[in-house]
């Protein structure tokens, strides 16, 4: 019987800088799907690549001495070396410079022109280098600059193709707001206000100021604007419209497109358009991240503050690297990095839970038993409750891995870890191997630990696949043991299972140590960044430090500034700068008006800890109370709130 085919896909990354911690979320979160699906019995087809065309690529080759695809070539090495060291196993990887992609992407952009989607026009407006975006003035942030990157755009005017999108509007919504096409359906809502309730206008879809692009097959001078170049990959790579590969029929619509939030809108507009103007079946599932961040803010080349997977992966393991990524993350919503998160999380769940009861399962069966259980067994009531705890976990993980839900996947599994470290507790197995009586109970309490790890681990495999198979070595576990149709159940391991002492899985690190040394790394990596900036970029860095003018301790002495805690967010009505939010502040609670609409969404934001000025004189704004201010900074890549620790109580005075 053939399997079900399963096809997700990355979007495929701008290779214009070296790739860091922050690229590897979507990469590592699909490469899990997919290792489940595979493990479930699917034929999955996994797809990742680099986007190589655009004038960015273009300039920066410039800059460096070499032909755009020389310096493209020497980046995608770099970015396949890491898929390679984070155990990432997809199945085809696509360039947008491969012969076969440019085929394709020259006969989707003359049958939308044969269709009469693309007509020929002049474009004058605002472009973004950086995003590869045009914008209109209405479009651009209070500065006057990009939305997305709220870096400054430049005024373009030239002959090009333009895509009608706007025939698409109606339907591209009610996709949006009446189907599950996009996860979270949170985000759908601010797609539909910000780009299709104020009319949805026709796209630019072709350059003529710069030539590192594929060529329009028919208009010589003309290129395919990058991004209707870039998302023809998802359908190129299968063989659509060329005689590179023959998956179309087989793996066509893609059930999971993943991505980061700052691209959603090419994938949940511009892409549904090009697909409904072509009559192919829309993918199934577009699936929208959040960022990782490092202190608050965006990873970022020019403020330094990129982490260095590899290093990571050398002090911990890449295991425990793809664990806390994807844990920390949950659908829709940024994920705070930093050094202490990421080490308690190694400490808490891996070091302490997940190796502490692999070791003490195994060392007390080697203890008690020579390695090799007995086959009598005395069962207890109690048993009961912890095998359908494990077996919950393994209901509640497939459940949340088919919604792609994997922060919740991995929480519904460490639950099962938990209950089993409970188990080992109430159980209390030294005292029953000091009564030789008692043995019997004590087979049968060792062999409900082993078999429950035998199913935590194999559903931990997709997640972390270098590990999991040692643990199965450990606990005696075959590989015909693991598989998925044996995960329900209870009572797969042989009854006189042996078991196999091996090294430490997870070993536990110095907190202190740990965050002093790599906080020594990134501060060598900030230094190293802002060397290597353009002197372009290290304008644009000092245009922005002027300070006010001096004041004395007495006047700061007068600013009141408190940690509080967002409890909840939403946008101000006819607003599309202000969210109203609510704090805990330790006083009893307060609201306050702040303009970062543009820059965070609501749900990023409730949980989080600030800095609140909070004596300031209250004032409405568009009609709203706000008592107070909440502390943020400007920054190259637009406005970031300051976050505080979320140790420090709310109410706290900051000074």
């Amino acid at each position: 019987m053939s399997k079900k085919p399963f096809y997700i896909t990355t979007p495929i990354y701008y290779p214009s800088g070296n790739p860091h911690i922050g690229h590897c979320y979507t990469t590592v979160a699909c490469d899990s799907i997919a290792r489940f699906k595979r493990m479930q019995g699917y034929d999955v087809m996994f797809l990742t690549g680099t986007d190589e065309h655009g004038l960015k690529i273009e300039q920066k080759a410039a800059e460096k001495g070499v032909t755009p695809k020389e310096f493209v070539d020497g980046i995608v090495e770099k970015f396949k070396n890491l898929w390679k060291y984070m155990n990432i196993d997809y199945d085809r990887y696509i360039r947008t410079t491969d012969d076969y992609h440019i085929d394709t992407v020259q006969k989707i952009f003359k049958s939308l022109y044969d269709k009469g989607y693309i007509y020929k026009g002049e474009y004058s407006g605002k472009y973004c280098t950086p995003c590869e975006s045009f914008w209109t003035d209405s479009q651009l942030d209070e500065n006057g600059c990009c939305p997305e990157c709220h870096r400054p755009v430049a005024f373009a005017k030239e002959e090009a193709y333009f895509f009608k999108m706007s025939s698409f509007a109606e339907r591209i919504e009610k996709l949006l707001t009446e189907t599950d096409y996009l996860r979270p359906k949170t985000r759908a809502l601010e797609l539909v206000n910000n780009f299709i309730k104020p009319g949805l206008e026709d796209l630019c879809v072709s350059r003529t100021t710069f030539k590192w692009g594929v060529p329009v097959s028919f208009d010589e001078g003309h290129v395919v604007y990058v991004w209707i170049d870039a998302l023809s990959n998802y359908i190129s790579a299968l063989g659509y419209m060329n005689d590179a590969y023959n998956d179309y029929d087989k793996f066509w619509p893609a059930d999971v497109h993943m991505v980061a939030k700052d691209i959603m809108r090419f994938h949940a507009i511009i892409w549904p358009a090009i697909l409904m103007a072509l009559d192919i079946p829309l993918p199934k599932h577009l699936a929208v991240h959040g960022w990782i961040t490092f202190n608050g803010e965006k990873m970022s080349k020019s403020l330094g503050n990129v982490v260095d997977p590899f290093i990571l992966g050398e002090r911990y393991g890449c295991d425990a690297i793809r664990y806390h990524i994807l844990r920390e993350m949950a659908l829709g919503a940024d994920s705070s990095f930093s050094n202490e998160i990421m080490i308690n999380r190694i400490n808490s769940d891996l070091a302490n839970g997940l190796g502490n009861l692999v070791a003490r399962t195994v060392t007390m069966a080697d203890k008690y038993f020579g390695g090799t259980l007995p086959s009598d067994r005395e069962a207890d009531p109690l048993d009961e409750n912890f095998k359908s705890v494990v077996l919950n976990a393994f209901a509640e993980t497939e459940k949340a891995m088919e919604e792609t839900k994997i922060k919740q996947a991995l929480e519904e599994i460490f639950k099962a870890v938990d209950r089993a470290n409970k188990y080992i507790d109430e159980t209390e197995p030294w005292k029953l191997g000091k009564d030789e009586i008692k043995k019997n109970r004590l087979a049968s309490v060792l062999y409900n630990l082993l078999d429950a790890i035998r199913i935590i681990s194999a559903l931990l495999s997709p997640f972390m696949p270098v590990v999991m198979p040692k643990i199965w070595e450990q606990i005696g576990a075959s590989e015909n043991d693991v598989t998925y149709d044996k995960l329900s159940v209870f009572g797969v391991l042989p009854k006189n299972v042996t078991v196999h002492k091996g090294e430490i899985l997870f070993p536990r690190i110095d907190v202190d140590k740990e965050i002093e040394e790599l906080n020594n790394i990134i501060q060598k990596n900030m230094a190293e960044a802002k060397s290597n900036l353009s002197s372009e970029e290290k304008g644009e860095i000092a245009e922005k430090i002027e300070l006010a003018p001096e004041i004395s301790i007495d006047d700061f002495a007068k600013i009141e500034i408190r940690v509080a805690k967002i409890k909840s967010a939403e946008k101000v009505k006819k607003s599309d700068k202000l969210l109203c939010l609510q704090l805990d502040d330790g006083m009893g609670g307060r609201q306050v008006v702040s303009g970062i609409a543009q820059y965070y969404s609501p749900e990023d934001l409730i949980g989080k800890k600030i800095q609140l000025i909070a004596n300031l004189k209250p004032v409405k704004l568009r009609g709203v109370e706000s008592l107070g201010m909440i502390c943020a900074a400007d920054t190259p890549d637009g406005i970031k709130v300051v976050f505080v620790d979320d140790s420090i109580p709310v109410g706290s005075k900051i000074r």
